[in-house]
């Protein structure tokens, strides 16, 4: 990914805005940075889009300066020629939890001319209160240098899992019973990952029906009296952190 290990910069070049009088899109990869990232919260067009993208394109070939959109949603998400590649954001510490997993699934599930092999997952923490992305995401913009710092290693362990299932995929052909032992292995590495933040699993069943931490998708009759419904089958674990629930588990209850 144009050797995003080895990136310390990114500028960050918003559709909606104007660039300052006399400032060019080669201007903006001039800069010296490793990157450019095309994107906005509001006001965001297929017109605009297109014209900022193809525009720092044009601009970063003297400076060999990747460029990238970050999708607001399906409707301005362009392909042009040139471009390197797609970022979706998370955001760490959103309070609206969509936003942690990834708040575009519209734009992956509309969008077919996606290429998989140049999109790649980005973290955020948001500090700014009043920046749009705060309001959009609900964002916990309260936090001390402490929690940004636990957020950031969240990220990089995060990524260095990601990395190895891009090794794990890469070395696959046809599957076969090392391939998916493989698979496992990462697999339990990025529980284990989480898990030492905190993270933990709702997956256990024939316990009390609970609102904050399940969602009922079935309900069956029970086979004996009871008090109160109980959960007899979990179809998808749910996750909490820090007593919070992240995703509620989705369940068959008996009532």
């Amino acid at each position: 990914m144009n050797a995003w290990a080895d990136w310390d910069h990114i500028v960050k070049v918003d559709p909606d805005k104007t660039l300052p009088d006399g400032e060019t899109f080669e201007d903006v990869c001039a800069t010296g940075t490793d990157a450019i990232a095309v994107g906005g919260t509001t006001g965001m067009t297929e017109e605009k889009m297109t014209e900022y993208v193809e525009g720092c394109i044009e601009g970063a070939r003297a400076y060999d300066v990747p460029v990238f959109i970050e999708p607001s949603s399906a409707g301005v998400v362009v392909h042009p020629d040139g471009l390197d590649g797609y970022l979706v954001p998370i955001v760490f510490n959103a309070g609206d939890i969509a936003w942690m997993t990834g708040a575009h699934k519209e734009w992956v599930r509309i969008d077919r001319d996606i290429d998989w092999a140049h999109t790649h997952t980005e973290a955020y923490i948001v500090l700014n209160p009043d920046a749009s992305v705060a309001t959009y995401t609900q964002a916990d913009c309260d936090l001390d240098p402490d929690d940004v710092a636990a957020y950031a290693e969240v990220a990089e362990r995060m990524l260095d899992v990601l990395d190895d299932f891009d090794r794990t995929l890469d070395a696959a052909g046809d599957v076969d019973p090392g391939f998916l032992k493989g698979v496992e292995l990462v697999h339990d590495k990025l529980a284990r990952v989480l898990a030492d933040f905190g993270l933990t699993r709702i997956d256990e069943a024939g316990i009390a029906f609970d609102p904050t931490r399940h969602e009922a998708v079935q309900q069956v009759e029970a086979t004996e009296e009871r008090d109160e419904p109980v959960v007899t089958q979990v179809l998808r674990p749910g996750y909490e952190l820090g007593g919070r629930t992240l995703r509620a588990a989705m369940v068959t209850v008996e009532q």
